[in-house]
């Protein structure tokens, strides 16, 4: 298996980006941060490609950040940014060419957000997605406040994000948050399958359509992106969060009724 922790692979208009940490469950650290952000650079100035296709190496599609590497998650960066999540987000919302998501087994966190942040998401009849956020002590992230509920509506959105609960694939397409599910050994080929559909078609046209459908949400996504960093900065390293974490790693329940305030 290659030791690159993000794929790229191209074929007549389509390139296919697959997160490759199989191991982790494709949970994110820097290195791939930054190798998806490169890979959407890439689809962004290369005029051969028509199409970006995400998907996960394995069972999963991506378990989000990994938590062993969390003391790094949320701090200011001496590149300004250009890197690591921040940067791989910048990459997310610049990329101009029609980004399709095939998601089956986890998707957690980053990983739930990413596919969110894609035009068109299919999922596979193992996907189990969630949006632990408020479980971490943290607050959503990726413009996900504002893109879930642009997508599924407020009050299905704020469940999701209240309860942290789990979504399978039947609940993600009757909601809105997938557009088709398929088996899973299926889903890929399906989503490929889609993507060259779509990758016909002249590549400037399909740029000036999703600057379109962008259109109307930018500013929403700018607003929630500045308010998410700005919740993430205050809630990450919080006691609840160090909690959280820490049960995490002890495979244990998170203890936050210490931190009530008694009335």
């Amino acid at each position: 298996m290659s030791d690159e922790c993000v794929l790229q692979e191209y074929d007549d208009g389509v390139l296919l980006v697959t997160l490759n940490r199989p191991h982790k469950r494709n949970a994110f650290h820097d290195p791939q941060w930054d190798g998806l952000r490169d890979a959407l650079n890439r689809a962004r100035g290369d005029d051969s490609v028509a199409v970006v296709v995400l998907t996960g190496a394995g069972e999963d599609f991506s378990a989000g950040q990994d938590l062993s590497a969390f003391s790094q998650a949320g701090e200011a960066r001496v590149d300004g940014n250009a890197t690591g999540f921040y940067g791989c987000v910048d990459a997310v919302f610049a990329c101009d060419k029609p980004m399709l998501a095939a998601v089956k087994g986890v998707a957690v966190g980053g990983g739930a957000t990413l596919a969110i942040a894609c035009d068109i998401v299919y999922v596979g009849a193992s996907l189990r997605l969630r949006l632990p956020f408020v479980s971490l002590g943290l607050v959503p992230e990726l413009a996900s406040s504002y893109t879930l509920q642009a997508a599924i509506g407020r009050q299905r959105a704020a469940e999701l994000f209240y309860t942290a609960e789990w979504v399978d694939a039947e609940r993600a397409v009757e909601v809105g948050m997938a557009a088709r599910a398929y088996p899973d050994d299926a889903l890929l080929e399906a989503t490929l399958a889609k993507a060259r559909e779509i990758a016909q078609w002249p590549v400037r046209s399909l740029q000036a359509t999703k600057r379109t459908l962008q259109n109307a949400h930018a500013a929403a996504i700018q607003a929630a992106r500045r308010a998410e960093d700005d919740g993430m900065a205050m809630r990450a390293g919080s006691p609840e969060n160090i909690e959280a974490v820490t049960a995490f790693l002890q495979k244990r329940e998170p203890d936050f009724r210490q931190f009530r305030e008694k009335g």
